[in-house]
């Protein structure tokens, strides 16, 4: 989001298509102003820093890596997400036809800037610098066959320290696999070895349960039957 005037009138243009009740209440407010409508304008962050989001591949790291919280933040987070990777190419599929193209799963660990992803996400542009400098995965898939019969059961935990301080469960997914994959592959062509991720377990993470990680701290992180995370964590 580099052009500040494309987001004006972009904006402008999607509320008088879309809710043009909205768009000729804003027209008039912006005749009388003689400025642009403020909810057509992008967030200030914008001044601050690009907005932008990007999953970045080349930042994954292995079970037993040290990690360290970025030098921006101060609240490093941990998410624990079930991965799923593709071992046949999907365009415009079907549910079905997704589902049957997972060739394997893996356990993510989705680290996060906590402290800077509020910001970020209030730009309405989702995350970006937040979660990009690190994630980690699982150093064994696991084939298909052997999670998706069960894949709405699986139960994992988070151990800190030695101690658990959270049980999770991927009862409860809202949309299911083949359903996510289906929805990215809409006139997009996905590859084979591509990762993807339900996003975080309930209860898979420092800010649910309120036991934040910091350094010194010993994480593990389980899904029982897919796979285990650990990690120490250095200082930033």
């Amino acid at each position: 989001m580099l052009f500040e005037q494309h987001t004006v009138d972009a904006s402008r243009g999607l509320v008088k298509r879309f809710h043009p009740a909205q768009y000729r209440a804003a027209r008039t407010v912006e005749i009388l102003t003689r400025r642009p409508f403020p909810a057509f304008r992008p967030h200030r962050l914008l001044q601050e820093q690009p907005i932008y989001y990007l999953g970045n591949h080349l930042t994954f790291v292995p079970s037993g890596t040290d990690v360290r919280p970025p030098s921006y933040s101060r609240a490093l987070d941990y998410e624990l997400e079930l991965g799923f990777v593709l071992a046949r190419p999907l365009l415009d599929a079907t549910p079905e036809e997704a589902t049957a193209a997972i060739g394997g799963f893996v356990l993510v660990n989705d680290l996060s800037a906590r402290d800077v992803q509020r910001r970020e996400m209030a730009s309405g542009f989702g995350p970006q610098k937040s979660k990009h400098f690190a994630s980690s995965m699982s150093d064994v898939l696991v084939t298909a066959d052997e999670v998706l019969p069960h894949v709405d059961a699986l139960r994992g935990r988070v151990v800190v320290n030695g101690e658990v301080v959270a049980e999770v469960s991927t009862a409860g997914m809202r949309w299911s696999l083949g359903e996510v994959l289906a929805h990215a592959s809409r006139s997009e062509r996905l590859l084979p070895g591509e990762l993807f991720a339900t996003g975080t377990l309930p209860g898979g993470s420092g800010m649910e349960t309120g036991r934040w990680i910091g350094p010194g701290d010993e994480l593990e992180l389980v899904l029982d039957g897919v796979g285990r995370v650990v990690h120490r964590v250095l200082p930033s």
